[in-house]
């Protein structure tokens, strides 16, 4: 397996991460609350995993982008890399919702159908769910984005090669993926009926496409252009999101925005990032997997518990909700030690292992 050097830590990067999190899971928990109206930023929050989406390509073509140009990209080896980032813990939550759902059944509650569905447990083992292959929306529904990532985890070969062609043109490159996602935002609703950006189980695999795209093409400009006061820039683009939001602007305004946040954020040094780099940002960053992920289990279990023992009915008073939703992040970070971490470094120190007894067996006997 071929080793690859050690890219450059972008801290603010890491910790955007949980500020995409947290928008998607205030989508989730807003209707919880006892209140008759939701802000449009945070009907916007589904854009969340657009900026993860668009985050992802930028960030893998940071670690791999120049190894595959230079014939130094294992294909293998980034595979099982992406597995131990993602799948270990995909498999945890699917485990957890089954649990808790079939609790609530023993305990004589009401569990939504679709939640255990037997005929899409295949695809979600696989993560393929989210190609077409899964008749409903089952287990752990936030997995669904996963699915889309391992298409695209899958398929990096090819944005490599084109991202790797374009690397001398990278205004082009932008350029072109604006186009292409605008472009691609417009026939799909036209065709199907609804936008792509609220595609899941049936095109969450094509969903991603446009956002990795632009996210790789992002990545070209960081290589080549200097950004002048990267930090004005992310935090212009940081408040044009949340106008575009609030208005209700198109999601194909609103996710390049969320592109030129990035660039601008990647521009931004670590020594100058101030409280984005700072440790209790990073940690944050770190878990955010976690708290995207855990959202649906711990909704079933906080939301159902809180409900029966306040008698709220329904919905939850504000500071109860605001409890709840507060200990999303706790319960992410225990996530994120018992299964994420510890998963993805064993699977990490296998493929290491593994590469050292390679290295061994093709070194043969040296000479003295």
């Amino acid at each position: 397996m071929t080793q690859l050097e050690t890219p450059q830590d972008l801290r603010p990067l890491t910790a955007l991460r949980f500020g995409a999190a947290i928008w998607v899971a205030l989508f989730a928990f807003w209707p919880d609350l006892d209140v008759s109206w939701m802000p449009n930023l945070v009907a916007k929050g589904y854009l969340g995993v657009e900026l993860f989406f668009v985050l992802s390509g930028f960030i893998l073509c940071h670690v791999y982008l120049a190894a595959h140009g230079e014939k130094r990209f294992s294909y293998g080896s980034f595979l099982w890399a992406r597995i131990a980032r993602v799948y270990p813990l995909h498999i945890a939550t699917l485990i957890g919702v089954g649990v808790l759902a079939f609790g609530a059944l023993a305990a004589g509650m009401s569990v939504n159908g679709n939640i255990l569905s037997w005929s899409s447990l295949p695809a979600n083992i696989l993560m393929v769910h989210a190609w077409g292959f899964a008749p409903v929306a089952g287990w752990n529904h936030p997995s669904w984005s996963i699915s889309a990532e391992w298409f695209a985890y899958l398929s990096f070969p090819a944005f490599a090669f084109v991202a790797w062609r374009l690397r001398e043109r990278p205004i082009t490159a932008v350029v072109g993926a604006v186009f292409f996602l605008v472009g691609l935002y417009i026939v799909f609703q036209k065709l199907a009926g609804f936008p792509l950006t609220e595609a899941t189980i049936r095109w969450g695999a094509l969903r991603i496409v446009p956002c990795f795209a632009l996210g790789c093409a992002l990545y070209l400009m960081h290589r080549k252009v200097s950004l002048p006061r990267p930090a004005w820039i992310a935090a212009g683009a940081a408040v044009a999101i949340a106008v575009a939001g609030s208005l209700s602007a198109p999601d194909a305004l609103i996710v390049p925005l969320c592109g030129a946040l990035i660039l601008a954020l990647a521009s931004l040094s670590n020594a100058r990032a101030g409280w984005l780099a700072s440790k209790p940002a990073v940690y944050l960053g770190e878990i955010s997997y976690s708290v995207y992920m855990v959202v649906v289990p711990w909704k079933l279990l906080a939301v159902n518990a809180a409900s029966k023992l306040t008698g709220g009915g329904d919905k939850l008073q504000l500071f109860v909700w605001l409890a709840v939703f507060l200990m999303l992040p706790v319960v992410a970070a225990v996530s994120y030690h018992l299964v994420e971490f510890p998963a993805r470094r064993a699977l990490r120190g296998i493929a290491q292992r593994r590469a050292e007894r390679d290295k061994a067996r093709t070194a043969g006997p040296q000479l003295a």
